[in-house]
């Protein structure tokens, strides 16, 4: 019954955070580029000052896939990296914590490309 409850967490948290960016998208001036940035960044200062891995610990995937989780690894894997390196790993550990992911979208958007013959739009 416990992976019930976390997959409706999730599926409420994750659905609420996507729901309030497409309030945002509709109801604001700002493009969709300007909002995703503003979401990593509010990722990174949650995830900074430690009130995001709370979130995360409660809600799962529903608060770590979107681009405010993606954001809050970026911040912990440069505290990691300062920790273990010092100020070098401010610039090195954003990039390590969260290789993993990239590395996975970078994979799996190419091969879908080729199976799918992606076109430009027009």
């Amino acid at each position: 019954m416990s992976l019930f409850w976390d997959i409706v967490k999730a599926f409420l948290v994750g659905g609420a955070i996507c729901a309030v960016v497409q309030i945002f998208i509709d109801k604001t001036a700002l493009t969709p580029a300007r909002i995703l940035v503003c979401l990593v960044t509010l990722g990174v200062i949650l995830g900074a000052v430690g009130v995001y891995k709370p979130f995360i610990d409660f809600a799962g995937c529903g608060a770590s896939t979107p681009l405010t989780g993606f954001g809050a690894t970026l911040a912990e894997g440069v505290r990691k990296a300062v920790d273990e390196r010092g100020l070098i790993g401010a610039l090195t550990g954003g990039l390590t914590g969260s290789a993993g992911g990239i590395t996975a979208a970078i994979f799996f958007g190419y091969f879908f490309a080729l199976i799918f013959r992606s076109k430009p739009r027009d």
